[in-house]
């Protein structure tokens, strides 16, 4: 019987050869267990868990963005639940906490070493710069500046909603434009 995780790497390596249907199944599949593992860490640190959405977000965009570095050769969820634990520890220290946040929240293992990156930094700056004006800066402030939902609704006097669509079309057209190289 084929686990999670074999779908989940099977799912990616589809994904990463251009399969927009099985990035779309994956991202489907992971985010009820990332969710999950968001609202475990923010209680087990004293945070509310409304906050768990900004986080979840977060590590989807991380994952986009990063989906490259994965190496196909291991497993896709100890890379993810890394990315997610990172994410999630970034969340809780601009909340000003310093916690301990249990990798079990999200997995139960982590690759000993980051995979080598493929597409160069300035590759992906070029990507960017092609996206809408407010699409690379909603990007801009949640996957590199790390700023949550609702601060970058205040910075840039927008909803919550509205950022969330610019984050989701950004993510989409940046896809695009990687699938395309």
């Amino acid at each position: 019987m084929r686990g999670r995780d074999d779908e989940w790497t099977d799912l990616m390596l589809s994904a990463n050869a251009g399969d927009s249907v099985a990035y779309q199944r994956l991202l489907k599949a992971v985010t009820p267990v990332l969710r999950a593992g968001a609202r475990r860490g923010l209680a087990r640190a004293g945070q509310p868990i409304d906050q768990s959405e900004d986080i979840v977000q977060e590590i989807l965009l991380a994952v986009h963005l990063k989906r490259h570095t994965w190496d196909p050769e291991a497993p896709f969820a100890p890379w993810l639940f890394a990315i997610a634990r990172n994410k999630l520890i970034d969340a809780l220290r601009r909340r000003g906490r310093r916690v301990f946040v249990n990798i079990d929240d999200f997995a139960e293992t982590i690759p000993s070493e980051a995979a080598p990156e493929t597409l160069p930094s300035g590759e992906i700056a070029r990507h960017l710069e092609a996206l809408p004006q407010r699409q690379r800066e909603v990007l801009q402030s949640i996957a590199v500046d790390s700023a949550s939902i609702k601060d970058t609704a205040n910075r840039l006097s927008m909803s919550e909603g509205a950022v969330r669509v610019a984050l989701h079309r950004g993510l989409a057209a940046l896809a695009a434009k990687m699938r395309s190289v």
